[in-house]
């Protein structure tokens, strides 16, 4: 997992609007494919993501509330749209707006998740990035990792109470530029 080594060095990397990031992983999160957008903008080869769990391109400053929720919502087996910043294996960051939802096998059980990635506006990116930060900071004055994912989940929901919103909504306020 050479991505949990890698130090970020600063540069954004993007993609095209027209282009989209695609992979599949089985229940635990291990990636079992991955298109061509992804491995160039991750810097992997193939073989190299294959098999790895998706953590393998978190950024160090996502707040793991953030996780928590995805996860959360697809145990409930439904879908969810999320901001995500990921570390490239060659330190470069990428933002993505993921769109994610649980695969079934014939009889209804989830035998993975399939996620779709998106070019996210500059705008949207700025009001995530806010956000993220704050959640990131709260977490970090934790000193044991479930501490700091359940501090950063409450300031969470402190946020979209705020709002008035929940996260599906906060995203789509920032995707058509609503909520910045």
């Amino acid at each position: 997992m050479r991505a949990t080594r890698v130090r970020p060095t600063g540069i954004e990397r993007t993609f095209g609007e027209d282009e989209m990031i695609v992979t599949k992983t089985d229940p635990r999160g291990v990636i079992t494919y991955a298109n061509d957008v992804f491995l160039r903008v991750s810097a992997l080869s193939e073989a190299e993501a294959i098999g790895q769990p998706h953590s393998l391109i978190r950024h160090p400053d996502m707040p793991r509330a953030v996780f928590k929720l995805l996860w959360d919502v697809l145990a409930e087996r439904e879908e969810i749209f999320a901001y995500v910043m990921n570390l490239a294996t060659d330190g470069a960051h990428y933002w993505v707006l993921a769109h994610v939802t649980p695969s079934y096998d014939r009889t209804g059980r989830v035998i993975g998740y399939h996620s779709n990635r998106r070019r996210p506006t500059p705008g949207a990116v700025a009001a995530a990035n806010d956000l993220y930060r704050h959640l990131h900071a709260v977490e970090a004055r934790e000193s044991h990792t479930p501490d700091a994912v359940k501090a950063g989940y409450r300031a969470l929901q402190d946020v979209l109470a705020e709002r008035g919103q929940n996260y599906d909504e906060l995203v789509w306020s920032l995707t058509t530029g609503a909520g910045r």
